[in-house]
């Protein structure tokens, strides 16, 4: 697909929560980032009336509601996919099909057979120069990106044990009343896919290994919540707590919650190494902090790396050093990767690879949280048409 007389013309499928996220991407990544020319062309939604004054909201030129018609059209170049899950399989495929480069919210897709046939399509789209890429939006937080830096430089020596939690309490209390997101037919599952699926992704992006065993449980703490026709069960987790282990030989805790009292969205990561550590937190996500083992007992300890020098991964485009940067700077950077890695024609990370990856271990701790949390090894996990 040629583009290079034209800006890229992208269509964006969702409008809620993420898509305003994504949308503010689009809107600022041109004035920071030297980033291929582009259009925020059309806005799709299920409600007319609501993605209409969204698009004017957003600064989308057009607003539609069949998705199916938008990416027929020969005007749209991009597909960027906010709609819920369970939707992500259906528009990814016809986009992928349809010649358009995909940007898909995570988790990739709500059943590994899904994840299996996009990381198929997507594979098959890149021959004819197709762009595709999951939007893991932590791995573009500057700091965590040091992070790997510093774990491929050695720094760490062998890294030894991991423990990641993320933490919400957007459902601690059981008259919240009921979402999509707590049923398995259109979330496939509930903190497992919601915010395991980033700590997974995050462990196996900075280690650069693969999950290949976990031993889990997973619990519903409030079984049924209020909808709009009374009283309605629960389908999905509150909580998943794991125990991992990676290729390399290493080990890994994770623990994630939607009603952990007093969290607001507290992702962690630390990592142990024979010769350093690491520790972040998503609530101060300007901060990394660092040891060096290998510095004299004396003065040895974790000394706090304040990410905002230009020298630090996507700082340059941004404010004078120490000024910092928020949550949603990690979708404009997100973005910026995505369109040069279209105008490079070269594949994009976190890829539908990466996605089917972590579907992977997703599956594996449900299988092993249905045995009681007996060992399950990934390569043992089977395809089915279940949600994850």
């Amino acid at each position: 697909m040629s583009t290079s007389a034209r800006p890229l013309r992208i269509a964006m499928i969702g409008y809620a929560f993420m898509g305003r996220a994504h949308s503010t991407a689009w809107a600022r990544v041109g004035s920071f980032f030297v980033v291929p020319a582009f259009e925020q062309r059309v806005l799709v939604g299920r409600d007319a009336v609501g993605v209409e004054a969204a698009a004017r909201t957003f600064g989308w030129s057009e607003s539609a509601t069949d998705w199916r018609k938008v990416i027929e059209r020969d005007d749209i170049d991009i597909v960027d996919i906010c709609a819920p899950g369970h939707l992500h399989a259906e528009i990814a495929t016809a986009a992928l099909a349809a010649g358009k480069h995909v940007l898909v919210e995570k988790p990739l897709a709500n059943t590994l057979a899904e994840a299996e046939a996009l990381a198929d399509a997507a594979a098959a789209a890149s021959t004819r120069g197709v762009v595709s890429m999951v939007a893991f939006n932590y791995r573009w937080i500057p700091a965590l990106a040091l992070a790997r830096r510093i774990i491929a430089d050695g720094r760490l020596g062998e890294i030894r044990q991991v423990r990641a939690s993320y933490l919400q309490d957007w459902l601690a209390d059981a008259a919240a009343p009921m979402t999509w997101r707590l049923r398995r037919e259109t979330a496939g599952s509930g903190a497992l896919g919601d915010l395991a699926s980033h700590a997974i992704d995050q462990l196996q992006f900075l280690l650069g290994d693969l999950v290949t065993e976990v031993s889990a449980r997973t619990h519903t703490f409030v079984t049924e919540r209020s909808g709009n026709d009374g009283a309605e069960p629960v389908t999905v987790d509150d909580a998943v707590w794991a125990g991992l282990t990676f290729g390399s030989g290493t080990r890994g805790s994770l623990e994630v919650s939607r009603v952990a009292t007093g969290r607001k969205n507290a992702l962690s990561i630390e990592l142990f190494g024979s010769t350093g550590a690491l520790r972040f937190d998503l609530e101060e996500l300007n901060e990394l902090w660092f040891l060096d083992a290998t510095e004299a007992i004396e003065t040895r300890g974790f000394r706090r790396i304040l990410v905002t020098e230009p020298e630090h991964p996507y700082l340059a485009a941004w404010w004078p050093q120490g000024h910092l940067l928020g949550w949603e700077h990690s979708f404009v950077h997100e973005v910026r990767d995505f369109l040069c890695a279209i105008e490079s024609g070269t594949p994009a990370s976190p890829s539908f690879e990466d996605g089917l990856a972590v579907q992977r271990v997703l599956t594996a701790i449900q299988s092993s949280a249905a045995a009681t949390g007996a060992s399950v090894t990934i390569g043992s996990v089977q395809a089915s048409k279940e949600t994850v």
